[in-house]
């Protein structure tokens, strides 16, 4: 283990002996770190933190910190981040609360840049991108794959789905969702995200579906209930179809139209 002699490391923390601490770094009594595992100098992990393989946290990143919620009265909650994710310098991820579920979860292979937020409760898919100083507020749920811009902000509870792109600077209110592009304040659809699209692999047929889904939810000046409906019965039993569906199906807020 390459722990630089200035770390404060509590005697209870569990770090995998292939870890790397660098100077000044801070870590709580209830932290557990797996293997080839980086830790920059000036870093803070506390609270109920557990994180995975090969991730960096850059200096002065603060994870695992009390919610930023009035309501926090020091329960037991918890943070999960999984492997190979980068914390860039002053980012903050908070641990979860008891209104939201207790906890707040990472998946794999997310780059959170300078000054990005994540707040309690949380829930971020794998490979994910929050550029310079992005903001999810507390129970946001972000599928797989998505990019925020700089400077974006999502309201509490909202959804956004996989393969979704958040321009800079747009102030998300209503769920997101997938495959498509939004900006403005606030958020509206201003397009499909086919460069997204074309680099998670989607084929001609099933870019197609997604195109025609689009065209039905966003131009074709019918209701959610029954453009949902009619794109269910155009092209359901397609795994993306369906996951758009669901995802409609499922929205409390409204979506960005």
């Amino acid at each position: 283990m390459s722990i630089h002699p200035t770390a404060i490391i509590d005697s209870h923390a569990e770090l995998d002996s292939s870890v790397e601490v660098g100077p000044y770094a801070v870590i709580g009594p209830h932290v557990r770190i797996a293997r080839q595992t980086r830790v920059g100098s000036h870093a803070v992990i506390e609270g109920r933190t557990t994180i995975g393989i090969g991730n960096i946290i850059f200096p002065h990143a603060c994870i695992g910190g009390v919610p930023q919620d009035l309501k926090y009265a020091g329960e037991p909650t918890r943070l999960e981040i999984g492997d190979h994710n980068q914390f860039r310098e002053f980012s903050t991820v908070h641990i979860g609360t008891t209104q939201g579920g207790g906890l707040t979860k990472i998946g794999n292979a997310c780059l959170l840049m300078a000054n990005s937020h994540v707040a309690h409760d949380v829930q971020l898919g794998d490979h994910c991108i929050l550029a310079n100083s992005c903001a999810l507020a507390g129970h946001v749920r972000v599928e797989d794959r998505v990019i925020f811009g700089g400077l974006t902000a999502v309201h509490q509870f909202t959804r956004v789905g996989r393969l979704a792109f958040v321009s800079g600077g747009a102030m998300v209110t209503q769920d997101v969702p997938p495959y498509v592009t939004v900006q403005g304040d606030r958020a509206e659809v201003v397009g499909l995200n086919t460069v997204g699209l074309t680099r998670a692999n989607f084929d001609g047929d099933a870019m197609a579906r997604v195109k025609s889904a689009y065209k039905i939810l966003y131009r074709s000046k019918l209701g959610l209930r029954e453009a949902v409906s009619r794109v269910r019965a155009e092209h359901g039993g397609h795994s993306e179809i369906d996951h758009l569906v669901a995802f409609l199906d499922g929205s409390e807020r409204g979506i960005a139209r």
